[in-house]
């Protein structure tokens, strides 16, 4: 298998033509090994344009998925990031190459064992696994810049939302399957959020998702 084609070909036929055109992103996603973070089984389809089974019915973003969601983001270098839903590593292997520091959040320990081997094996030093419930977020690091769940969602959590700070940015697939669609929300003020709807797709359910009393969005 030549990664390296396959790296090249997930560009420019998967993330070009669904509008991921941020040079800087681009460029990450050719750098960064997708390959080293996916189970042996399926390392082969590593860049094809699906969920990725990790196992404990958890699955990887879509490549294009993350690559939306990165350019959405817009991270800068002095910025903190929590991830729900650390699965293999990849995406908080990306977020880190744009932060300062990433918290990723993973429910299944052998999930976050394998997470934190293979960032430790790619050299990712500002990026840290921690095992738990993210569901309704991670409080002990709030507030944060930019918040990141690797799973779709009913609806966003008050308890969620209140963890950005103002300016802060929230990406998630919100919705039921076959209707969900990828939004970037945004925390204006201290009781003010826009919701930005960005695009439709579909993504494993995060675990333990379920809608609050009560939601904002």
């Amino acid at each position: 298998m030549n990664f390296e084609q396959a790296r090249f070909n997930m560009i420019e036929q998967q993330l070009r033509p669904w509008e991921v055109l941020d040079a800087a992103v681009l460029d990450l996603l050719s750098l960064v090994k997708r390959e080293e973070f996916v189970p042996p089984a399926w390392r082969n389809l590593a860049y094809a344009d699906l969920e990725v089974p990790l196992g404990h019915g958890a699955a990887m973003l879509a490549p294009k998925v993350e690559a939306r969601a990165l350019q959405a983001l817009g991270l800068r270098k002095r910025e903190k990031v929590l991830e729900i839903g650390a699965g293999s590593g990849y995406f908080a292997a990306l977020l880190a190459a744009r932060a300062e520091h990433v918290w990723t959040v993973e429910i299944v320990p052998p999930l976050a064992e394998q997470a934190r081997a293979n960032l430790q094996r790619q050299g990712v030093a500002n990026a840290v696994v921690e095992t738990g419930d993210g569901a309704r977020g991670w409080p002990a690091h709030a507030p944060y810049d930019a918040i990141v769940v690797s799973g779709a969602l009913p609806v966003v959590p008050d308890a969620m939302l209140a963890q950005l700070k103002i300016g802060g940015r929230l990406f998630a697939v919100v919705g039921a399957a076959p209707a969900m669609t990828a939004r970037l929300i945004v925390r204006e003020a201290e009781h003010a959020y826009r919701s930005v709807g960005l695009f439709e797709t579909q993504a494993t359910p995060l675990q333990n998702a379920a809608p609050p009393a009560r939601e904002l969005i």
